[in-house]
């Protein structure tokens, strides 16, 4: 621990002398300018490596796709590219250093990552197999130890990029542009929903799952605990649907809405309160500083 005074989360970009409240957006089409190109390398990639047809279905075929090796490894990672996307624009805008997205309290804490995600994974899982149990599995095998090893590097750095772009630069944004923090957290989940592809119940799921990551990220000041929590959520599915315990799907049923939602926001206010109790939130190590590249 040191004596660092830990700044507010959502409103910390004013905190920086060349902060303009235009920046965010700058950064957002820069960003966004930079993701187009290199998903386009990425489909390219792909198309090279499995053909043109394999990648339409991949591209067409909504949240299904993720019942494959090649359609998840291939989702996972369009997402991912979000971080260098990110990274780059805040390097050409230069309003503000990018460990600022990861926390208020000095850059990313993998320490505090580790530790808010074991709890959570062995909780979803546990919630996953007793659903299956019941409701009977509905995926099928596909069980690998490369697609594994690969699920363990694609999947946390598929959470950890939404976050940057939901929690960090959305939500920041929102909370320099208002200050009230509040607002940001609930404009960024409503953000977070609309941007995913299911149906309308999916959606309003998609939502409630980005006030709890955005209520964390809040709270905790930093990054680290709703990418640890969204992770969590997103690994353990994964697993599921490898062992064909689970499926994914576009369409979300009322029940299915339900047993998440429920388990999301149970897991995570008792993520919080574990937190909250251990003081995680206010851990600053000596050793972490301030990255201003």
């Amino acid at each position: 621990m040191t004596g660092k005074e830990i700044s507010e989360y959502t409103t910390f970009p004013r905190t920086f002398e060349k902060y303009r409240w235009y920046k965010p957006i700058l950064v957002f089409i820069i960003g966004a300018i930079i993701f187009l190109i290199l998903s386009l390398i990425l489909t390219a990639v792909f198309s090279a490596i499995y053909g043109d047809n394999i990648m339409y279905q991949l591209m067409h075929g909504g949240y299904e796709i993720m019942n494959t090796e090649i359609g998840e490894i291939y989702s996972h990672l369009g997402v991912a590219i979000m971080i260098p996307s990110l990274y780059l624009a805040t390097r050409i805008v230069k309003d503000r250093p990018f460990s600022s997205y990861s926390s208020s309290r000095g850059g990313w804490n993998r320490n505090l990552y580790l530790k808010a995600f074991i709890i959570p994974f062995i909780l979803f899982l546990i919630v996953g197999v007793i659903e299956a149990a019941i409701l009977g599995n509905t995926g099928d095998y596909h069980f690998s130890i490369l697609f594994f090893i690969i699920l363990l590097i694609v999947v946390p750095l598929q959470c950890i990029a939404e976050e940057y772009v939901f929690r960090g630069l959305i939500m920041q944004t929102f909370g320099s542009w208002f200050n009230i923090p509040i607002l940001a957290v609930i404009l960024q989940a409503i953000t977070f929903g609309l941007t995913h592809g299911y149906n309308g119940i999916g959606n309003i799921g998609i939502i409630i799952s980005g006030l709890v990551m955005g209520f964390l990220a809040w709270k905790s000041n930093g990054l680290e605990v709703s990418s640890a929590f969204h992770t969590a959520n997103n690994l353990s599915l994964s697993l599921l649907v490898m062992f064909g315990i689970q499926s994914t799907t576009s369409t979300i049923q009322m029940s299915d809405l339900i047993i998440s939602t429920t388990g999301t926001v149970i897991f995570g206010i008792l993520l919080y309160y574990i937190g909250k109790r251990s003081n995680w939130f206010g851990e600053i190590p000596e050793n972490l500083q301030e990255d201003d590249s």
